[in-house]
């Protein structure tokens, strides 16, 4: 009885195996794929790279469909990094520092990442800042100024904001 459950397991998880087998595409197939990806939402070249090795697409056929998508502007990295500067911004309420190190780990390039910062306006920058500084020092218990000053600060910092701005709404 014994041996009867251990070849009933072991077949189960060969069938199991089987389901989970790698998926291979054609070229055909996988430029209406990442088309279909890349439309869905903004992409990196990074994310497309990935996306094509995991489907075991390498080499010259990977830079093809990768050409074949920057050609007809399903991939432009500039816009990428545009649309994801200004989300991040908006939605999470980064700084610029965490957003650029986001973009150069995902290898936008730095010209793209310096474009992307033009989209972040100074004076709505100063505001997010100075309210999510607001927003914290309501929520949080302090012992004395020295420890409401370290924990705004490190806060902010967290969140991708610059020292000198941190500073300066934290002093006022």
């Amino acid at each position: 009885m014994a041996d009867l459950t251990r070849s009933a397991i072991f077949i189960m998880t060969t069938d199991d195996f089987a389901d989970k087998k790698k998926k291979y595409w054609s070229k055909e197939e996988a430029i209406i794929n990442m088309q279909k990806y890349c439309a869905l939402q903004e992409r990196c070249h990074q994310e497309v790279r990935y996306k094509l090795i995991e489907y075991s697409i390498y080499g010259d056929t990977l830079e093809e469909i990768l050409a074949d998508l920057i050609s007809n502007n399903f991939l432009d990295e500039e816009r990428f990094a545009r649309t994801f500067a200004r989300g991040k911004f908006r939605m999470k309420q980064w700084g610029r520092i965490k957003i650029k190190q986001e973009l150069k780990f995902r290898q936008v390039s730095p010209y793209s990442i310096q474009e992307a910062m033009k989209e972040i306006n100074d004076n709505e920058y100063f505001q997010t800042l100075e309210q999510l500084i607001i927003k914290k020092e309501r929520t949080t218990t302090f012992k004395n100024q020295y420890d409401r000053m370290k924990k705004l600060t490190d806060f902010a910092l967290s969140k991708g904001y610059e020292y000198e701005y941190i500073a300066e709404i934290v002093k006022k």
